[in-house]
């Protein structure tokens, strides 16, 4: 037997539940993960809450739970390809993640291997969030002459969306709680309070001109933008809908992420020239507190499980 997390109703998190499960195993062309630590993200929960979202992914009652991993592979079915017993990997498998194991066909198109260097708690933050920021970036097409605002700065996606800005030599100015203020600061982002009248608080800045935007929030950090005389097309957002304000275009996520994307964030992360932020990690016997926690909009940063 094996350890699952699994929910046979939506609600909130209470409704998972760690249990005993048959031991899965890797057959013809595929491989199994031992998961030794799985990160969280804001969907995760969206698909326990929200049956309508989940169907849209694929989902299903009774559900597993949990997208991004990291462990190593421990079995590989005849015919697998790509992947050797003892490889350290991460990737992602919707509504899976949060288990012992991970079973995955191969060829597999969200399984990379883990650089030396990097753990696996920083490597089970990676598939969601630095994907989702790279693409969001690509969406805008950001250069050095740039200024972007970006909403959510300090939650999953924008920690790493954030550094890449700095790193492609943008200003970034970036909202947030103003107990939030310290930690954007040392991302990089210059601070500004959301809420009403962000526009006019991002004028009072005295930065230069914002030229473009990211939204990882609703549609609150889009409208402030375009009240402040942004393109559309040089806006994005990822949590708005299909139709976001005023001809914005959404991100749809990790999938729009340019090919390259993983590779340049861990060359970035070995380098030291970008650092993940986990506000906290939790084992899996305590999943439903690590959901509440993520679902915390204050929170700095990714929480990850650990196995």
């Amino acid at each position: 037997m094996s350890r699952a997390v699994i929910y046979e109703s939506h609600g909130a998190p209470d409704v998972l539940e760690l249990r005993e499960v048959p031991e899965p195993h890797a057959g013809p062309g595929e491989v199994r993960v031992r998961v030794r630590a799985a990160g969280l993200n804001a969907m995760d929960g969206a698909f326990v809450a929200k049956p309508e979202m989940a169907a849209m992914f694929g989902l299903s009652l009774p559900s597993g739970f949990g997208y991004d991993f990291a462990g190593e592979v421990d079995e590989v079915g005849d015919g697998a390809v790509g992947f050797a017993v003892d490889d350290r990997v991460y990737g992602g498998a919707m509504g899976k993640a949060a288990a012992d194991f991970v079973v995955l066909a191969t060829p597999a198109a969200t399984l990379w291997r883990t650089p030396e260097g990097i753990d696996d708690e920083i490597a089970a933050t990676l598939p969601v969030a630095a994907r989702t920021a790279a693409a969001a970036l690509a969406a805008i097409g950001l250069g050095t002459e740039d200024t972007v605002l970006v909403g959510g700065a300090a939650g999953g996606v924008g920690v790493f969306l954030v550094q890449l800005a700095r790193l492609a030599g943008a200003t970034v100015i970036g909202t947030a709680s103003e107990g939030t203020f310290d930690f954007l600061r040392e991302l990089g982002a210059e601070p500004v309070a959301y809420g009403p009248g962000l526009a006019d608080r991002v004028k009072a800045l005295g930065t230069p001109d914002v030229t473009a935007a990211v939204d990882l929030f609703g549609t609150e950090t889009a409208e402030a933008a375009l009240a402040l005389g942004v393109a559309p097309e040089r806006l994005t957002t990822i949590a708005a809908g299909p139709n976001p304000p005023g001809g914005v275009r959404p991100t749809n996520g990790g999938s729009d992420a340019p090919a390259d994307a993983l590779d340049r964030v861990t060359a970035a992360i070995l380098a030291g020239e970008l650092t993940v932020p986990i506000a906290a990690t939790f084992p899996l016997e305590r999943i439903r507190e690590a959901v509440e926690r993520q679902a915390d909009r204050h929170v700095h940063g990714k929480i990850v499980i650990t196995l």
